[in-house]
């Protein structure tokens, strides 16, 4: 094998065979192959897609480059995971873990960092002092039988060749790709020993899918790879025009999931955890309907167990998250400003894109695979679609390391922030479709 002549051929167009691209992964986990050939090969998959067969061997290759966890083992109830695609503010899987268990699942959630403009799961989670997320099987596994859940990243053992890919797209701008994407998923889902998968893919301009076709075709990508290897994978279509709930920025939005839990929180955050939930129960066979799995989460909610469940969860994997007090004893910026309008209006629309950027250019997010974040800053915008301002009312907090950041984030504010003069935005409902595999629970949702 020789790796110029595959990279060739794929950025030609041309089919691989299942033998050539997986001789292809091999060498690069061996070290045959190097970062800048594979970042090449990744930049052709972006611009020609994969065939099937190509996706299927690149799966199987991911999957088994490290331990798979067989199904089954005693549990006290289906294990069901979520995964989201990516979006700016999406804190979902913080409040959703911890509410799918005190619904009675087992909820062994593995989750990534922050990719290309998009915050990760496991950056927010680190935003809590103490907080481990890299910790062996042998003790996720302890965590998940005590709590109910566990969240973690991607250990040594499971699927290492998609946590050296995650990275190098990463910095590569090949993250929008649908069999990169699919692969990157579900090589870690299938890895996890589920009964049910569910999946947020993220729609519009904060999104890695921008286009309802993209999104749909990812949906049907994942749900397909997961069906035919006997897991039952339902996908949701969700809205990322604007931002998802008001925090922007790692420990920001760790608050605003905490706050979730505790029963407040913004209305669109609160809402799409409740319909996930509701899914993932349907799924794993523990209630007959959507409207049955939402009024559970609705009163597993209304209980208070599921912010207490995430305090244990927390406590579990080192981390130090006190509920009971302001901030929850999460770390704060040094500096913070409100930014204020400067004409009385509407506010049209909230540019996602714009504000996941600043978050990185504020130094919570990475330019380079090696670069240190602030957990600290972010955005917590005080506005959405369709409010009405007048002029000197708050747009957002900047939360800031320094001074002369606050400058920079006021400069990301005023860009993401449309003000016009009429009321005619038209944002997109939070969840616009459902798609279920063949083998997906519950027939169509009710």
């Amino acid at each position: 094998m020789i790796p110029q002549q595959v990279i060739a051929r794929k950025r030609d167009g041309e089919p691989l065979s299942s033998g050539e691209l997986t001789g292809f992964l091999e060498a690069y986990l061996e070290g045959r192959v190097g970062d800048d050939q594979m970042a090449a090969f990744l930049m052709a998959v972006h611009f020609n897609g994969m065939s099937p067969g190509e996706l299927d061997a690149l799966v199987e290759v991911m999957l088994h480059s490290g331990e798979v966890i067989e199904p089954g083992g005693g549990w006290p109830g289906p294990r069901v995971d979520k995964h989201s695609t990516g979006g700016v503010g999406d804190k979902v899987s913080l409040a959703l873990a911890p509410l799918a268990a005190e619904m009675g699942m087992v909820v062994p959630m593995m989750s990534g960092r922050g990719l290309g403009h998009t915050g990760g799961t496991l950056d927010k989670l680190e935003s809590i002092p103490g907080f481990r997320t890299r910790i062996p099987l042998e003790e996720f596994d302890r965590v998940l039988r005590s709590t109910g859940c566990a969240m973690i990243g991607q250990t040594a053992e499971i699927a290492p060749l998609d946590r050296r890919l995650y990275a190098l797209r990463d910095v590569t701008a090949t993250v929008p790709s649908i069999p990169l994407i699919t692969a990157s998923i579900m090589s870690k889902k299938l890895a996890e020993g589920l009964d049910a998968l569910v999946l947020d893919v993220k729609v519009g301009r904060g999104a890695f899918m921008a286009r309802d076709e993209d999104a749909r075709a990812l949906a049907r990508s994942m749900t397909a790879v997961g069906s035919a290897r006997g897991i039952a994978v339902t996908a949701l279509l969700t809205a990322m025009d604007r931002p998802l709930g008001r925090a922007i920025g790692n420990a920001l939005e760790v608050r605003e999931a905490v706050a979730c839990l505790a029963g407040g929180g913004p209305d669109a955050l609160r809402g799409l955890c409740i319909e996930l939930a509701a899914e993932m129960a349907l799924a794993g066979k523990l209630v007959a309907s959507v409207r049955e799995g939402r009024r559970r989460a609705e009163e597993a909610l209304a209980g208070g167990g599921p912010v207490e469940r995430f305090a244990r969860l927390a406590a579990a994997q080192g981390g130090r998250l006190r509920p009971d007090r302001d901030g929850y004893g999460l770390p704060k910026a040094p500096c913070s400003e409100t930014v204020v309008s400067d004409r009385d209006g509407w506010v049209t629309a909230v540019d996602p894109l714009a504000l996941g950027y600043g978050v990185i250019a504020l130094g919570g997010g990475r330019r380079r695979q090696d670069d240190a974040i602030d957990p600290t800053v972010g955005f917590e915008l005080a506005v959405e679609v369709g409010s009405c301002i007048s002029r000197g009312d708050a747009l957002a907090v900047v939360h800031a390391g320094s001074w002369p950041d606050l400058a920079v984030g006021a400069g990301v504010v005023r860009e993401a922030v449309t003000i016009g003069a009429e009321a005619d935005a038209d944002p997109l409902p939070i969840v616009l479709e459902r798609m279920r595999s063949a083998n997906g629970g519950g027939g169509p949702p009710r």
